[in-house]
């Protein structure tokens, strides 16, 4: 296996073997991220010059960005990249064996999210994601000597030219907004012209003035990411107490839907597997189904929202054997919000069906 294929394995194993600590979230508004670990440059041969590397910098990346909610981010990136060089040749001939190679740079770039829950994967398991960049970036070369034909010669300069990079990690929650990252990261630098200085000597014959080394990088790092406008995780469902006692009480069981979503979760079925079974036991008479919304949206978007949501959980009474004649469906949009909150404030108690037996 070559080492750019174990740092893509090294990368994807991880991700997947960080324990869920916490639900991760596609990012919504304003974030910061920080990243650090391993980078494998590639040999560079050029005009006659060949720089041999065979040992692993460091690489290190921070970025700020917006998440639109819906998966998709945005971000600019600084990054900073290191390298040592083990040997120099020109011609095929060793000619010199010292000098350091810094990369740094700035990108756009454009990532999305996978919500796994849309799958039916529990909220709790880490987030993939992948993404690509552009932008410019600077090639340092320091104290890269080497000596041929009775000369020595210099390549100790900076050029800059444009970069790109495709991304593939993912995310584990920690804590609200909080999440752990580790990331593959293939970044490549256009070839800038270098200047190649003689030092010592009349000069050999074929040694360039100028030296454009490629900048072909495999990264391997790890980091942290906050988002700073992140809503917690949805509370749990509840039922409501019941007073067995008092069977003449109406019982009321709670169904919660992620944002902007009318498709029921795991948890949903349960509760209404629950509400099911109590119907037939206590013989309601009658069963009140209401939908609900938060106000993220317009009102009439939640008005059909909340709708939708209730026609979902009357559809799943009536396949747990209740029948349709039994189920009344309203919807109150956002008009009936458990807890009160300003226009456009997404509040997970609010996106609700409740489920009343009289």
């Amino acid at each position: 296996m070559t080492l750019r294929q174990s740092l893509l394995a090294t990368a994807l194993l991880a991700a997947v073997a960080v324990p869920a600590a916490g639900q991760a979230q596609p990012v919504s508004g304003l974030y910061v991220g920080a990243g650090a670990g391993l980078n494998n440059w590639l040999d560079n041969k050029n005009r006659g010059i060949h720089v041999h590397d065979n040992d692993i910098g460091l690489a290190a990346v921070a970025s700020i960005g917006w998440g639109f909610g819906n998966g998709l981010r945005a971000e600019v990136e600084g990054n900073y990249r290191n390298q040592e060089i083990k040997r120099l040749s020109f011609n095929d001939v060793q000619a010199g064996r010292s000098g350091y190679v810094d990369r740094y740079g700035a990108m756009a770039n454009l990532l999305f999210d996978f919500d796994l829950s849309s799958f039916g994967v529990a909220p709790s398991r880490f987030m993939p994601y992948f993404g690509a960049g552009a932008g410019y970036a600077w090639t340092e070369y320091s104290r890269a000597s080497f000596a041929t034909g009775g000369s020595r010669y210099l390549i100790d300069d900076t050029g800059g030219a444009f970069a790109w990079q495709a991304i593939l990690g993912g995310a584990v929650g920690v804590a609200p907004g909080l999440a752990l990252t580790v990331e593959y990261r293939y970044f490549d630098v256009m070839q800038p012209d270098l200047r190649v200085a003689r030092t010592a000597g009349p000069g050999a014959p074929g040694v360039p003035g100028k030296y454009r080394p490629e900048g072909e990088n495999h990264s391997l790092l790890f980091g942290l990411r906050y988002a700073f406008n992140q809503p917690a995780p949805p509370p749990p469902v509840v039922e409501a107490p019941v007073t067995q006692a008092q069977p003449e009480v109406a019982r009321t069981y709670l169904v919660f839907f992620d944002w902007d979503r009318a498709d029921l979760t795991d948890r949903a079925r349960q509760i209404i597997t629950e509400a099911a079974g109590a119907a037939r036991r206590v013989s309601s008479t009658k069963i009140e189904v209401a939908g609900h919304a938060d106000r993220s949206g317009t009102p009439q978007y939640n008005q059909r929202l909340s709708e939708r949501r209730a026609q979902a959980v009357a559809a799943e009474l009536v396949r747990q054997g209740i029948s349709r004649n039994e189920i009344g469906i309203t919807a109150y949009g956002e008009s009936r919000p458990l807890v009160p909150t300003a226009d456009g404030v997404r509040e997970p108690q609010n996106r609700r069906v409740e489920i009343v037996l009289r």
